[in-house]
């Protein structure tokens, strides 16, 4: 495996207009989103190798924050540059930006989305089908051994036991990769993997601020600094903070801030916009949204270098070998957790199910699955009238 020594000359016109698209009709969150680009960015423009996606992956999922995000940056990297980097990612972020931000203000201003319960209905279990069919092509692009398998399971089982992220997994899995891919007892382990396993911004406390825009903004970059697992497995976080620590929602508005995050397109993560207009209107939801994603740039592009400049030690190469195990174990974990807010009865499990076969039949596009299955819910949920939605 292989990375880029420099970035390849293409023009930042291109990513901006590519990352523009997919933020605007990219949906199912981060995994889904990443099988996406691997698809559209490796089959299909061949802006990267197979290889070059497959490490972009596994070292973005070594670091905090939203993977979706990161590998956009990444990929922007690779393609554009430094400059290149920026545009791409803020490109990737700013039309669910719009979208979320907008969502926040109807809440708002007219006290409730009444249609959000039935769509969230309809669409969760059908987000459920997207990640577990791109956890499935990621599994494929990246995992070569038994001991990666060994990996993933010991996470999964380990994420849902603890209903939570656990980091120290990633750093730990890495180090197992190091010793069995590498020539750790021949060679001192590079510099990239202490910076790896201590990102730039792990500094970062929750300290309080006299304003409330203040202790946003630091509560999600810590956020976004500190959570492994992005979107998928960043909720019991953000319900710990948001709801009991700072009051700043009840659990209701949690709930219907992560449907939000889930049926819009674009990252998971962007439920940080839709809190923030909540607790502080417009401003909240730009300073929460900078936040949750600012992290991002600074790591990828602190590591990307570094991991260029060691990209043929076979110590980094057993690192990311064995943080890509992690990834699929996460991500999996996270997908039974989720899948217990969004399947809970005979309805949604069928749509599930038959989202699942779809993709798998007839690879559908992200948008065509999420309006058919918004419309089932729009129909179902009134004739249902499910009790368990949005109050579990």
């Amino acid at each position: 495996m292989t990375i880029a020594a420099t970035p390849a000359h293409g023009r930042i016109r291109e990513v901006v207009a590519y990352f523009l698209r997919l933020g605007l009709l990219g949906f199912g969150g981060p995994v889904a989103l990443v099988g996406q680009m691997e698809r559209e960015l490796v089959a299909e423009r061949k802006w990267l190798t197979k290889e070059q996606m497959r490490e972009a992956i596994a070292v973005c999922q070594s670091l905090p924050g939203p993977l979706a995000i990161q590998v956009g940056v990444y990929v922007s990297y690779l393609r554009t540059g430094f400059w290149g980097a920026w545009a791409g990612g803020w490109a990737f972020i700013f039309p669910n930006f719009v979208i979320v931000a907008a969502l926040g203000a109807l809440y708002v201003h007219l006290g409730d989305l009444q249609p959000v319960n039935a769509i969230f209905y309809g669409v969760s279990p059908a987000v459920i089908a997207l990640i577990l069919h791109s956890c499935y092509r990621l599994a494929k692009l990246g995992m070569e051994d038994w001991l990666q398998w060994a990996i993933a399971v010991v996470c999964l089982v380990v994420t849902v036991a603890l209903q939570a992220e656990v980091a120290l997994l990633f750093i730990g899995a890495g180090i197992v990769g190091v010793l069995y891919y590498g020539n750790l007892f021949r060679r001192r382990p590079p510099a990239v993997l202490q910076i790896t396993a201590v990102p730039v911004l792990a500094q970062l406390a929750p300290v309080a601020s006299a304003s409330t825009l203040g202790k946003l903004l630091l509560f999600f970059l810590k956020a976004g600094s500190l959570t492994f697992g992005s979107g998928l497995v960043i909720v019991p976080f953000l319900e710990q903070g948001l709801v009991r620590e700072y009051g700043w929602l009840d659990p209701r508005q949690f709930l219907v801030a992560v449907a939000i995050g889930m049926i819009s397109p674009g990252p998971v993560v962007i439920t940080a916009t839709f809190v923030g207009y909540l607790v502080a209107g417009f401003w909240g939801s730009l300073v929460s949204t900078i936040g949750i994603f600012f992290p991002s740039f600074i790591l990828v592009l602190v590591a990307a270098p570094l991991l260029a400049r060691h990209r043929g030690n076979p110590n980094v190469q057993g690192f990311v070998k064995g943080a890509y195990g992690t990834a699929i174990g996460t991500i999996l974990g996270a997908c039974v957790l989720l899948g217990q807010i969004a399947i809970g009865d005979w309805l949604t499990a069928l749509i599930a199910v038959a989202s699942l076969a779809v993709l798998f039949r007839w690879k559908v596009n992200n948008p065509l699955l999420i309006a058919v299955t918004a419309v089932v819910g729009l129909i179902a949920f009134p004739l249902l009238q499910p009790t368990w939605v949005m109050v579990k």
